[in-house]
């Protein structure tokens, strides 16, 4: 059980080996929150436009395709109810991950992790979101139960111009059966699962290269849940195959791109923590050095430092004198 230390660094606030860390305790939502959220205003801002719009696509009406009597074989599987209703998807894809975020916050104490976490998460569901709803508006895919959203009592009518089908059915259900491509349940899941897994993968150093399976496996346990939706999708005879692929992809692409936007890849040794906090400590570095002359040397010292073995030392930084400094020195000395 070597990996059981690593484990549990990242819920007491273990970083890199070796490396000097500003006190995590000092970065706290009371003391920072309101300077980060101040910091990241716009995105915030973003944020609101991006779920006015996709609450404005769904609004919108599908594009109706060409449906005629020899293509209605595709589509006459039966209505089922939701295995995962809509309900649920935000609450595991959303505020599950958001949930993991707040429990790490507690014992590390970095309002930068758990702000870029929410942001990132959240850009992720939403961006993911309207392009889906886009595709969805644009494309216009009837779905495997599409016959008895349009047809509930199984009478058919082709009757249009170049013998389209012509619905009697409940207008509602009939927009919502030209919405098949691709799965929303499906990209939202890979999102937002998707975003915890690579959160957690950098958290736990899954990539250290030190071949832990335990790890792993942990990593892939939202990537399962999400696959696992995405199956029901399909055996619910709400999507075809091709919609749950590519509702994965796209999922799997905005959360990957949206987590590289505030945190190094899990496989970096930095990997464990967002770019704000290594900006931070650097910031803390610069600030608390003091310049001290020797011999005409500058010595730089810094804060005290603890290593991976516990004994504390001061790290000093020689600067090269400039060259007048040398000139003087040389004078005097004649």
């Amino acid at each position: 059980m070597a990996w059981l230390p690593n484990f549990r660094s990242f819920f007491l606030g273990g970083g890199g080996g070796g490396m000097r860390e500003i006190d995590l305790g000092s970065h706290t939502i009371r003391s920072h929150g309101s300077r980060v959220a101040k910091t990241h205003m716009h995105d915030w801002i973003i944020l609101v436009v991006l779920g006015v719009t996709d609450i404005i696509l769904n609004l919108i009406h599908p594009f109706y395709r060409f449906v005629g009597k020899d293509m209605m074989a595709d589509f006459k599987y039966p209505m089922k109810d939701n295995t995962v209703p809509v309900w649920a998807v935000p609450i595991y894809a959303v505020l599950m991950p958001i949930l993991i975020f707040l429990i790490i916050y507690s014992r590390r104490r970095c309002v930068y992790d758990l702000h870029h976490g929410i942001l990132g998460l959240l850009y992720a569901v939403l961006i993911t979101g309207v392009i889906t709803d886009a595709i969805k508006v644009a494309t216009g895919r009837p779905r495997p139960n599409f016959f008895w959203r349009c047809f509930p009592d199984g009478i058919e009518n082709f009757g249009g111009r170049f013998g389209d089908v012509l619905c009697h059915g409940k207008e509602s259900e009939i927009k919502e059966g030209h919405k098949s491509f691709p799965s929303g349940h499906t990209s939202w899941s890979f999102a937002g699962l998707g975003f915890l897994s690579l959160y957690l993968s950098g958290k736990i150093k899954a990539f250290d290269q030190r071949g832990h399976v335990a790890k792993l496996c942990l990593v892939l346990l939202p990537l399962l849940l999400a696959a696992l939706v995405a199956v029901s999708r399909v055996s619910d005879y709400w999507h075809h195959w091709q919609d749950v692929f590519a509702g994965g992809i796209i999922g799997l692409v905005v959360a990957s791109i949206c987590y590289l936007q505030f945190f190094p890849p899990p496989y970096h040794d930095e990997g464990w923590g967002p770019y704000a906090y290594f900006r931070a400590r650097e910031e803390s570095n610069s600030n608390g050095s003091t310049v001290l002359p020797v011999n005409g040397l500058a010595i730089r010292s810094r804060e005290t430092v603890v290593n991976q073995n516990g004994n504390s030392f001061m790290p000093l930084h020689v600067e090269s004198p400039s060259r007048s400094t040398i000139d003087e020195m040389e004078a005097g000395r004649r």
